[in-house]
């Protein structure tokens, strides 16, 4: 969808990286061996990105370091775009509800590092029903053309956060 209205591949790889995960932040030579593309490019980019306000930048060290403006007036909106473009919203719509007791939902691995892939990796927190779970994971499957892996655990502390290696994406809250 995304690819279809923004013509550049590293605009939409920025896009993903700094608005699937607002927390996400990098610097052009990190994007650069993330991406596999010119810092030429990559900079382009991240130039027109800050200029608009999208992205804030700070130093650290000799680094420069970007990241998603969450006060950018059109910030939401963007992230629910690209929320959109991968399926996460498919994916709570026909997944999350109806479930049971379900407390939290993380993303974990390459999306919540905030690229690409072919696979959603799940953390769901809650006593679920797992044989309907399964039946509605396969469905989302096929709605956003994506594999989902999920682990189940009943409480949050049950969760060994040191497993994962980079910070998970909070993508759904009980209220």
């Amino acid at each position: 969808m995304i690819d279809t209205l923004i013509s550049s591949k590293t605009r939409v790889k920025l896009l993903l990286k700094f608005f699937l995960n607002a927390n996400n932040k990098s610097y052009l030579r990190g994007l650069e061996q993330e991406f596999g593309e010119s810092t030429n490019a990559i900079r382009v980019e991240l130039n027109r990105f800050e200029k608009s306000g999208m992205l804030k930048s700070f130093s650290m060290g000799n680094k420069k370091f970007f990241q998603a403006n969450r006060e950018h007036p059109l910030f939401k909106d963007i992230q629910n775009l690209v929320l959109k473009h991968v399926g996460f919203d498919k994916i709570i719509a026909n997944v999350i509800n109806k479930l049971g007791s379900l407390q939290r939902v993380y993303v974990v691995g390459a999306f919540a590092k905030g690229l690409n892939s072919s696979v959603v990796d799940l953390i769901m927190i809650g006593d679920i029903k797992k044989d309907y779970f399964i039946s509605l994971v396969e469905k989302a499957e096929v709605l956003i053309g994506r594999r989902i892996r999920h682990i189940i655990y009943k409480e949050i502390g049950d969760v060994d956060w040191d497993q994962y290696t980079d910070e998970p994406l909070l993508l759904w809250e009980a209220d």
